[in-house]
């Protein structure tokens, strides 16, 4: 009866285009633990970086966990989360899918992000088969670059 119920109301979440209720304030009772040791960081870029041009080449590195895809259920894993220019605070909850805070669901290791002339904080957060930070958190030390235009670029990324 339980199941049938679970799976009425997750048709329904359905229907109504994805809306669902969020997990409770208390989800963190029920967080994946850390492995003992388990860290994250950057391969790539450097940290104090000059990028030239519109592409970042992000590779992410773990240590002492695997990293698999989202929803996959197995002790001592979890997927990587990049946040730019942000910071994540609640720890208890999934982490937010948006141009922020990139998902890399797949168990991705690295990707080409484009991000706007300046300086950026980019920053590691593992999360668990349910996009929930681990606990403790698996969090990278934040890291600041600079992207900039060389001379001449247009925004289109042509030579003018």
């Amino acid at each position: 009866m339980r199941r049938h119920l679970i799976a009425a109301a997750l048709t329904f979440a359905v229907s109504l285009g994805g809306f669902a209720v969020a997990a409770p304030k208390d989800a963190a009772a029920q967080a994946t633990p850390a492995p003992e040791g388990a860290r994250v960081s950057f391969s790539s870029p450097a940290p104090g970086s000059i990028i030239y041009g519109y592409d970042v080449h992000v590779i992410m590195y773990a240590e002492g966990v695997d990293i698999v895809p989202a929803g996959t259920d197995q002790p001592a894993s979890g997927h990587h989360h990049l946040l730019i220019d942000t910071e994540y605070e609640e720890m208890d909850q999934p982490i937010p899918a948006d141009s922020q805070h990139v998902h890399f669901g797949g168990g991705q290791t690295e990707k080409i992000i484009t991000l706007p002339p300046g300086e950026h904080t980019l920053q590691l957060l593992l999360g668990d088969q349910n996009h929930v930070p681990h606990d403790p958190p698996i969090l990278s030390d934040p890291i600041t670059i600079t992207v900039k235009r060389p001379a001449g670029w247009m925004a289109n990324g042509r030579m003018e």
